[in-house]
């Protein structure tokens, strides 16, 4: 039971991760019109392009994706006792969490929506595989990987939230005109 409330939670979390950031970053993602800084260079800068495509290592994503990884942490300290699978668990589905949370950047910003989520219209995700940028496709094998090595108990717990994130991003895709025609009211004088 706690599986089931779980998924639609970790959603409502992302998506209202992804419509604060719409907010502060508008129609310019990977906070290019930000003002923070952005470096290319130097040891940490070339580790986080090597692991993420060649994106420039900002100080808003620095400091911005490692929020929620406290988030997933919490209940180790609100007295959720600590072991491996639990760790492995809290990991992987950050690792999940993340993609839906970019994934309804760009669906809910009215700059994007679904159809500009494609190879050439996303500067900061340069290689894809279809329709899904190879960020998306690494960090989801890589949950599965983590999970995997945790047991089978929560390795199917994490396909149930996987298979949980795709059906309410399909809804997801199907509420954003909503959303958009919202977003432009709320930005006129009378809003």
């Amino acid at each position: 039971m706690i599986d089931l409330l779980r998924i639609p939670y970790l959603f409502a979390y992302s998506l209202v991760m992804a419509l604060v950031e719409i907010e502060i970053e508008g129609e310019h993602g990977w906070a290019a019109k930000l003002p923070t800084w952005k470096r290319t260079t130097g040891a940490a800068a070339r580790l986080w392009g090597f692991m993420l495509h060649g994106k420039p290592l900002t100080g808003y994503h620095a400091f911005m994706l490692p929020v929620p990884l406290f988030a997933f942490h919490l209940g180790f300290l609100e007295g959720q006792p600590w072991s491996w699978p639990a760790e492995a668990r809290a990991i992987a589905s950050y690792f999940v969490w993340t993609v839906e949370w970019d994934f309804l950047w760009f669906v809910f910003n009215p700059a994007f929506g679904w159809r500009r989520f494609r190879r050439g219209e996303v500067w900061w995700h340069g290689r894809w595989i279809g329709r899904l940028p190879v960020d998306y496709v690494q960090a989801m094998a890589t949950s599965f990987v983590i999970t995997a090595l945790a047991g089978m108990p929560e390795l199917r717990a994490h396909a149930m939230l996987v298979g949980g994130f795709l059906a309410l991003s399909v809804v997801g895709v199907l509420l954003a005109p909503a959303y958009h025609k919202w977003y432009a009211a709320m930005r006129t004088p009378s809003g």
